[in-house]
């Protein structure tokens, strides 16, 4: 298939990524938020009640621009963990950027003849040769770093005697085509002025409408992700007020409202059982919090929600630009958060918290009337994000489900009619699966396919799979458990920090660290148990054994140092790492077969967790 029936022209593509957005928070997925424009692009087209994405951000972008795994892209860890992984895990895939082993979305399309452009969260690189401008996009403006103020405000980079916690590389923070740009500080939260969900949609609409004549011919393929509702939450004041009063029965009476909304929309069985709260080490429930403190946590959700609503408002933007100019109709418009609801109490992280509060309490007001606003700092908790989250357990860097199952919708009238028009599709799916069900529907084949380098390298396959045989079929059933990927002939895990999981079917396996209610590796069929409340480990010895073999293979095959959470912690700050120590399993011999470089590289050391 090569665009729709209508124009028969190559589709364009639009993906619009929400950060840390949780499964339940846009209309359509069950929540009080406004939301109408999401809302419409669900009635017209489908949803994805199970879709995953990666446990943390740039994870799953790399996933989504590549078409393969993380540690194969090069984020094996985040580049924010440097410290603690990558020096500690000094091998290829842990790069901590989208490396040169994978070909870009962007690079593929672009050679295909796209018009390729990203105005939002990079997120995958600082360098020059890693900048999203270098990566296959003709126009890129690109916040690098995974986290900043949304009114462009950082009074704490002027500041020698800290260190920001949130830069570990490089203090700029936005580029444009590969140079550094300064945006204005908006210290006055003026409408007119920059704000990071608005300033990215009208860029994006700008370079859109302002195509050169050889460009306007061009399909094209825009990246647009956004950098909210990332803490720090602040909106403004319209959007924030808008909520007033809503949040005001506290997290768990959300979380009752929104699992309810759920089983009324059909996004989740009658029956389901949710998972219990599992509070963070600076949570306090509801009642014992002071009346104060109650109605700043409240306003802090109040500012969460704003930043959705107004996310909704630019989608409606930008939808708006596609149907005055004639371009909705053969645009693919995917929209997708990329993990679960941040449920951090990042007060109480101590590789964040001695400088994060030094510097709040230097330059930023958190009282009541001030939260939401450019010089406020707020999160909302562990409790909020699994109003969320719920019935799944956990949240983002989890990879529980929900830290991994993400909302999803896909948009465009070229796909069977009865797949779209409000369909809900039960199919298990990730985000893997974006770049090959794009390259399908552009008729390009990827890289690795073909004979010779791409670009002067050799890449990676991708893992993914291409949804387009079952968008197309009118036979698809789009309550079929396993209507893309098949029920036994895939599957996918996943790793990050420490936390593994790996999914075939209907069974995943688990294993986090025992402090979060987890130790060994646990097996819940997730169909019957989203909630992952049920252990299956002794019911079903076998079941976990293949899937214990499954996850030695993608170990093998992802190249993954697997060293769980608590063995990580325990590590020296500052390891001498040996060759010959053992990368978690028994794979010493497969490891050392993919640690060798290519002929010119330095020979890289990684240290490996014993004992496993």
């Amino acid at each position: 298939m090569r665009g729709n029936k209508k124009t028969d022209k190559p589709p364009n593509f639009l993906i619009i990524l929400a950060d840390d957005l949780g499964y339940s928070d846009i209309g359509c997925f069950g929540s009080e938020i406004r939301t109408p424009h999401l809302d419409a692009l669900a009635r017209d087209g489908a949803r994805f009640t199970d879709y995953y994405a990666a446990a943390a951000c740039s994870p799953t972008r790399a996933m989504l621009l590549s078409g393969t795994d993380n540690h194969i892209a090069g984020v094996g860890a985040m580049s924010e963990a440097r410290g603690k992984y990558l020096d500690l895990f000094n091998v290829r895939g842990y790069e901590g950027h989208l490396n040169h082993d994978v070909a870009a979305l962007s690079e593929i399309l672009q050679d295909g003849g796209y018009h390729t452009l990203i105005s939002g969260k990079w997120h995958l690189g600082y360098t020059p040769e890693t900048n999203a401008a270098a990566r296959g996009f003709a126009q890129a403006f690109t916040l690098l770093d995974g986290q900043s103020n949304h009114y462009g405000w950082e009074p704490q980079l002027e500041d020698e005697d800290w260190t920001p916690f949130h830069l570990r590389v490089s203090p700029r923070l936005y580029t444009m085509n590969g140079r550094k740009f300064d945006v204005e500080p908006n210290v006055r939260n003026d409408p007119r002025g920059f704000y990071s969900s608005d300033y990215y949609t009208q860029n994006m609409i700008r370079w859109l409408k302002k195509r050169s004549g050889e460009e306007r011919e061009k399909p094209f393929f825009a990246y647009l992700p956004f950098l909210a509702p990332h803490w720090p939450l602040q909106c403004s004041d319209l959007d924030r007020d808008r909520y007033e009063g809503v949040y005001d029965d506290g997290p768990a009476a959300l979380r009752l409202k929104r699992l309810e909304r759920m089983k009324k929309l059909g996004i989740i069985d009658e029956d389901v059982q949710p998972h219990d709260v599992v509070a963070g080490p600076a949570s306090l429930e509801w009642e014992e919090m002071t009346p104060y403190e109650r109605k700043c946590s409240a306003r802090a959700m109040q500012c969460f929600a704003g930043m959705v609503d107004n996310i909704d408002q630019n989608v409606g933007r930008i939808v708006q630009y596609l149907k005055e100019s004639g371009q909705f109709e053969n645009t693919v418009i995917i929209f997708q958060s990329d993990n679960g609801a941040e449920g951090a109490d990042i007060e109480s992280l101590p590789t964040m918290g001695p400088d994060l509060m030094r510097v709040l309490r230097k330059y930023y007001n958190n009282s009541f009337d001030n939260i939401g606003h450019a010089d406020s700092y707020v999160w909302y908790g562990t409790r909020w994000a699994q109003a969320s989250t719920a019935p799944s357990r956990l949240y983002k860097i989890f990879t529980t489900e929900g830290g991994i199952r993400v909302p999803f919708i896909i948009h465009y009238p070229g796909f069977a009619p009865h797949l779209q028009n409000g369909a809900l599709i039960r199919s298990f799916a990730t985000v893997m699966d974006i770049c090959p069900l794009f390259l399908d529907l552009a008729g390009i084949k990827h890289p690795a396919t073909k004979d010779g380098a791409f670009r002067g390298r050799k890449v990676a396959p991708m893992r993914g799979k291409s949804w387009l045989p079952f968008l197309t079929d009118h036979k698809s059933r789009p309550e079929a458990y396993d209507g893309i990927h098949g029920r036994e002939d895939s599957y996918m895990g996943w790793e990050l920090h420490g936390r593994g999981a790996l999914r075939k079917g209907e069974w995943k396996i688990v294993r986090i660290e025992a402090a979060m209610g987890g130790g060994d590796w646990q097996l819940y069929n997730i169909r019957r148990d989203p909630g992952e409340i049920e252990d299956q480990s002794e019911a079903e010895p076998e079941k976990k054994r293949e899937l214990l073999r499954l996850w030695n293979e993608y170990v093998r095959e992802s190249g993954v140092v697997w060293a769980p959470q608590e063995e990580i912690q325990s590590l020296p700050a500052d390891p001498k790492p040996e060759v010959d120590q053992i990368f978690g399993g028994d794979h010493v011999e497969q490891m050392r077969a993919w640690m060798r470089v290519r002929p010119g590289e330095e020979t890289r050391r990684g240290q490996v967790v014993k004992g496993m």
